[in-house]
């Protein structure tokens, strides 16, 4: 036996042991909120978190950015919770927080010492029972986003998603940043912003998870206490327009004033993260562009030295995920050259095995990937809060791993086939400046 299988199987084995299956029990409020509890009583930690079934797609479109702007505004107070008090009370208390909002959903949580975990579930019951929502809050997080725009967004490439998604959908609300239009929210009344949170903050339009260092049926009774009484709302009907497939390559140009360097990006639009080919083309991203030994990074910036920067990206969303190649070119390599030789490297994908060695080192990084994700409370909390709202499968905390494994390399080289051929994509010149007429 060589070294290197020695080494894997090692890795193998090693991996099998660590990954522990996460034991969880799951229920529903009378009000709909849906509670999933995750006893671990190794260490005296506790998190509690909400998931909102709401993110940048949801509301009007002349209305953008709303789910993200609550991210925010949803930390200014409650009745109960002066303005300010919310940031204060969690560090004063050995605790931490934060929130992040996708186009799908939006996550709050805190982490705490065990004996805090009462605090944790009236601070989230206090979002979500009576925050307080006006003009003053709205003002301040107004400002706090515009300033988080200019500095996560107007930066050099920090506009990647956003012209990915303008130009790869026309019809569904993905075409829209997550963020927003600044000009929507400065137009946006009291009102608006009440309406949304009435729509979409329902506790039936949400999951509770409180993991760590608990007792179940104490934690059950606290969470009744402080959640049973949050009226339920009416049912959110989605009802977002299809996309037509793409069946001849479209080539655009995009224009940032933040980049000096060009890149070429091709992107395709492609069932959501919830379906088996999705997770196929998480392991061929993987394999294109999953480090410096991927083959991407290897053949262009390293051999070739024709790239600065090569990458694969299949990004998971509900409705459609997002499968993105980009390359910035080194010296005077032009964006078509770079595109024929990433081309290249998905036709050997459709035409030909990748080598078993490949495989099995695909395979070393997705089991490392999961054991990574589930070795903290944290991470636990999160994927259980995914996995429920976004995959409507919440036991893909112990199988993902197993269907991962089942994946063969006929069916990558067969996913490559079916989704990856350029007459499928958008092909985007990313450039600095816009040319002179």
């Amino acid at each position: 036996m060589t070294k290197t299988i020695m080494l894997s199987v090692f890795v193998f084995f090693i991996t099998l042991a660590q990954a522990q299956k996460v034991e969880f029990t799951e229920y529903d409020l009378d009000n709909g909120l849906h509670v999933i509890l995750h006893q671990d009583n190794t260490a005296p930690v506790v998190i509690t978190s909400v998931m909102y079934n709401v993110g940048g797609k949801d509301g009007p479109r002349d209305r953008t950015g709303f789910a993200h702007f609550f991210e925010h505004l949803l930390f200014e107070g409650s009745e109960n919770i002066g303005r300010g008090e919310f940031m204060k009370i969690i560090p004063a208390n050995g605790g931490t927080f934060n929130a992040n909002t996708s186009q799908d959903r939006t996550y709050y949580y805190e982490i705490f010492p065990s004996n805090k975990l009462e605090l944790g579930l009236w601070l989230e019951s206090e979002r979500m029972l009576h925050p307080v929502i006006d003009e003053q809050g709205v003002e301040t997080q107004n400002e706090v986003v515009k300033e988080e725009k200019r500095q996560s967004y107007d930066r050099p490439y920090g506009k990647f998603l956003e012209v990915v998604g303008e130009n790869l959908f026309t019809v569904h609300p993905y075409k829209d940043t997550n963020i927003g239009e600044m000009e929507h929210l400065d137009a946006a009344t009291l009102e608006e912003f009440n309406a949304y949170f009435n729509k979409y903050y329902g506790p039936n339009n949400a999951v509770l998870i409180v993991a760590g260092d608990i007792d179940k049926e104490e934690t059950m009774k606290m969470v009744k206490a402080y959640f049973g009484e949050v009226k339920p709302r009416p049912e959110v009907i989605r009802d977002f327009p299809e996309e037509e497939p793409i069946t001849s390559t479209k080539r655009v140009k995009a224009y940032d004033a933040n980049i000096q360097i060009p890149a070429i990006i091709a992107a395709y639009r492609l069932p959501g993260q919830a379906t088996r080919d999705a997770f196929v083309l998480d392991m061929i991203s993987t394999y294109l562009s999953g480090g410096k030994s991927s083959v991407l990074y290897k053949k262009l910036v390293d051999e070739q030295k024709m790239a600065l920067q090569a990458q694969a990206v299949n990004l998971g969303q509900v409705d459609y995920n997002i499968f993105a190649l980009l390359a910035l070119p080194l010296g005077d390599v032009s964006l078509d050259t770079l595109l024929e030789e990433i081309d290249e490297e998905i036709l050997k994908m459709q035409t030909e095995l990748i080598s078993e060695r490949d495989y099995q080192k695909l395979l070393n990084q997705f089991e490392s990937r999961f054991v990574s994700s589930n070795s903290s409370v944290a991470g636990i909390a999160s994927s259980l809060a995914t996995y429920y709202l976004l995959y409507e499968d919440v036991d893909l905390i112990n199988t993902q791993l197993e269907l991962y494994r089942s994946i063969t390399r006929e069916e990558i080289r067969d996913v490559a086939k079916k989704y990856l051929s350029p007459n499928q994509r958008v092909e985007i010149e990313y450039l600095p400046k816009k040319e002179d007429n």
